[in-house]
């Protein structure tokens, strides 16, 4: 199966496993699976970070691609064309424009999100695969 992490998932999965449900260690553990970061994560974190709004135990952002490689991840690029056809995701559940940007890439590469958000659950609708 293929996989793409949400920020939060991301950071869980590198720094705090223990917060990670067991089906989403199952999965991250399974050799089988491919599992993408989008580089709207790496984006998030850096951002985050600058405004003093995301706590990385000490670590600057600009380590996080190496490290998600390191933990077996693939990075995943963010297309010209997923940008420009953004406008067509409609329902807005969810107001935070990382994760809007993460439904969308998911949808269109049809790559099951993992994440704990109960909110992004809602874009099912509109045909998001979604696991925790």
């Amino acid at each position: 199966m293929i996989y793409l992490l949400d920020t939060h998932i991301l950071i869980w999965s590198l720094m705090y496993s223990s917060k990670l449900s067991d089906n989403c260690l199952e999965i991250l553990k399974n050799k089988k699976n491919t599992i993408f970061v989008s580089a709207i994560s790496f984006w998030e974190i850096s951002l985050k970070h600058s405004l003093n709004k995301l706590e990385i135990l000490g670590l600057m952002p600009d380590v996080f691609p190496e490290l998600a490689i390191k933990a077996g991840y693939e990075l995943l690029p963010l297309l010209p064309n997923e940008v420009a056809n953004y406008h067509h995701l409609k329902a807005t559940w969810h107001k935070d424009p990382f994760d809007r940007m993460l439904i969308w890439q998911a949808i269109q590469k049809n790559i099951t999100l993992i994440t704990k958000d109960e909110n992004i659950n809602k874009y099912q609708s509109a045909g998001l695969k979604v696991v925790w």
